[in-house]
């Protein structure tokens, strides 16, 4: 039993570890009355079955697009997009709308049916795709009874509120049940308290049902919460991507470092002559009192000029900017400390 229990979960590992999106040299150019327009520029991406991944940059940076064209609501200019081992670019129109249901849209609006209550909304999909109206509202009342909703679904969306809203959006977009989930923007339109809610759903749906996730967002906080890696994008290219805590400790582009870090280069020169440093969190335990033990041990201050630290599933990740003491024999000594209890850091010229 224990043998076939390990060989089981070793399967499912290794599934995990398989490509369900590939995007290879992907590109998308658009056509204005000011000349082509390019959105996207030779992206290549993997996106792992049973993950959640994050694209994430700032307004305009192609993210939309991105999400559009993996699932070819708009047709790429150049590159391809390999779903679950198929070139969809190679596909006929009529096997492209079967694969595009196998991927549910989750958009930031919602894009609810104003005429249609609840259990009619989450219907939908299932009337487009030709589904027996008995076993379509069976299914539905199912979905929404796992977002949470199934004593609403009488209501019409102008009785909900957008939380509700978002939770019909996301039974709707699980209808035909979908591998991947695509959310663009799903939480931008949602109070704190409500993203965390429906970000905690959608970390539910992931881990209980496997159902891949792809969050696009601008928000740095919804990548923390649930995303186990992320690429980041910006002017139409993906500039760099990996693990969520390898990307969130040490950020190596200008625009991971401004998304991550906030600009705290620009006030170098207000910090006087002495020395600076930049001490990196990658993984230690969060409960870890790094700089006080530093400080008690070295029996020298230090000047906390920045700090952008998170907890990540009980690891610190982040970094912190510090002032150092002008004179050089207690600066060494934090410095040799720092080397010695093997916490990372740089100098900041």
């Amino acid at each position: 039993m224990w043998d076939r229990t390990k060989e089981r979960n070793e399967s499912m590992d290794q599934k995990k570890e398989e490509a369900i999106i590939r995007l290879e040299g992907l590109g998308k150019q658009f056509a204005t009355s000011n000349g082509t327009v390019t959105a996207l520029d030779d992206i290549n991406l993997e996106i792992r079955r049973g993950e959640i991944f994050g694209i994430i940059g700032l307004s305009g940076a192609g993210k939309s697009t991105l999400v559009r064209c993996i699932n070819y609501l708009e047709e790429p200019t150049s590159g391809r997009v390999i779903f679950e081992g198929k070139n969809l670019s190679a596909m006929k129109e009529k096997e492209k709308r079967l694969a595009r249901q196998s991927m549910g849209m989750i958009f930031q609006q919602f894009n609810l049916l104003a005429q249609r209550n609840v259990l009619q909304n989450v219907c939908f999909p299932m009337e487009i795709a030709h589904m027996d109206s008995r076993k379509a509202k069976e299914r539905a009342k199912e979905l929404l009874k796992l977002v949470g909703l199934e004593e609403r679904m009488k209501a019409y969306p102008a009785q909900l509120s957008g939380g509700q809203k978002q939770r019909v959006a996301i039974a709707r977009a699980m209808a035909t049940n979908p591998r991947v989930l695509l959310c663009d923007e799903a939480t931008s339109a949602l109070d704190p308290n409500t993203t965390k809610a429906i970000l905690a759903l959608l970390k539910k749906i992931n881990r209980e049902m496997g159902i891949t996730v792809i969050m696009i967002t601008h928000e740095m906080a919804v990548i923390e919460a649930i995303c186990d890696r992320v690429a980041i994008i910006d002017h139409s290219h993906i500039v760099e991507s990996g693990k969520v805590s390898e990307i969130f400790s040490g950020p190596k582009s200008d625009i991971g470092r401004q998304l991550i870090l906030g600009d705290a280069s620009g006030q170098k020169e207000n910090f006087g002559n002495s020395r600076l440093i930049r001490v990196i969190f990658d993984g230690r335990e969060s409960s870890e009192p790094v700089i006080a033990n530093m400080i008690l041990a070295c029996k020298a201050p230090v000047n906390i000029m920045h700090a952008d630290t998170r907890d990540i599933e009980g690891k610190a990740m982040g970094q912190m900017l510090l002032q150092l003491p002008e004179d050089e024999v207690d600066a060494g000594r934090i410095c040799n400390y720092l080397k010695t209890a093997g916490v990372a850091f740089e100098e900041v010229r």
